[in-house]
């Protein structure tokens, strides 16, 4: 029997596929943090996408290589905690399913603020932070720091060296925790405000090209020097043109689908990406975006500068 050979994959064909990447195709590492083994109230898994997002698995088949950040999800059971720990850079939680409690640390004091579905914090560099699931199912978020290779976390009330009460509360004495409050008085609380984001207050804006954004980090969000984090909503039908960016931008859908594509010298290479997947589009590559659904998505942005948004997108 005669067997007609698919034609070799073209080289932009080829780097299109390696990175993107399906949901589907990764799985959960529940030992993913070496400073959890032994303490099963610290347990979360990781699934990592682009760089190992504070691993040490830098080296795991298949993921992305980074540049000017990471991004994983994490699934954080009921419950359980991370300890409170500190980073040389600037962290993001978006919360895509539970609620999180997220409890910033100074002097034995700490402000929790409980995030729900699309808020965001992002954890400011050298900042004690901690996180803790207290609500009736598990949580899922998508953690991204803003460096291609962080360093270890810093941890500062770890179970191992801390009282199993006080590590729970990220530090924080008892009666020294205070509740999230945008107009609170206490020097804590108004060093946590800007940093946080709440999706339903956040402005829309629209794009000329059709779709709207959220900015989540950058100018009209969190002010920061590193990268600029969207929520993007593209409605039914809608697409963009061809464009490109002088760095690296990634797409995770979160909810519907997205059709994603790269062209070069009259090539084209396309992709539908579905709930959890994601494409990371690397410096200098013409790219597009375009809703062939029935349904609006939601696109969680990730663009490797700070600052507004430098493409003048087109409607195709």
């Amino acid at each position: 029997m005669n067997v007609i050979a698919p034609p070799p994959a073209s080289a932009l064909r080829t780097e299109f596929r390696r990175n993107l990447v399906r949901h589907t195709s990764k799985s959960f590492d529940w030992d993913a943090f070496p400073g959890s083994r032994g303490y099963p109230e610290l347990q979360r898994a990781q699934m990592r996408y682009i760089g190992a997002g504070g691993s040490p698995k830098v080296n795991e088949a298949g993921l992305l290589k980074p540049e000017h950040f990471t991004l994983s999800l994490i699934h954080k059971p009921v419950g359980n905690f991370a300890a409170c720990h500190s980073h040389e850079v600037e962290e993001s939680f978006l919360v895509i399913s539970g609620v999180l409690t997220v409890g910033w640390e100074r002097d034995g004091e700490v402000v929790e603020v409980r995030l729900g579905p699309k808020d965001m914090i992002l954890n400011a560099a050298d900042i004690g932070h901690g996180f803790r699931n207290d609500g009736i199912e598990p949580v899922l978020m998508s953690i991204s720091v803003d460096a291609g290779h962080p360093l270890p976390p810093v941890y500062l009330f770890h179970p191992k060296n801390t009282e199993p009460t006080l590590a729970r509360a990220f530090g924080a004495q008892p009666g020294k925790t205070l509740p999230h409050d945008p107009e609170g008085t206490h020097p804590l609380q108004q060093v946590m405000a800007p940093y946080v984001i709440r999706h339903a207050e956040q402005p829309v804006l629209r794009d000329a090209a059709g779709f709207l954004r959220q900015v989540y980090v950058g100018p009209g969000g969190v002010a920061s020097a590193t990268c600029r984090k969207e929520l993007l909503t593209v409605p039914a039908g809608l697409g963009v043109q061809p464009y490109v960016r002088a760095v690296e931008d990634a797409f995770m859908v979160l909810e519907g689908s997205l059709t994603v594509g790269w062209d070069q010298d009259g090539e084209q290479v396309q992709a539908t990406l579905g709930p959890r997947d994601l494409l990371l589009t690397p410096a200098g590559r013409l790219h597009w975006f375009r809703n062939d659904s029935l349904a609006p998505a939601s696109v969680w942005h990730v663009v490797g500068q700070p600052g507004g948004e430098t493409v003048a997108f087109r409607a195709a």
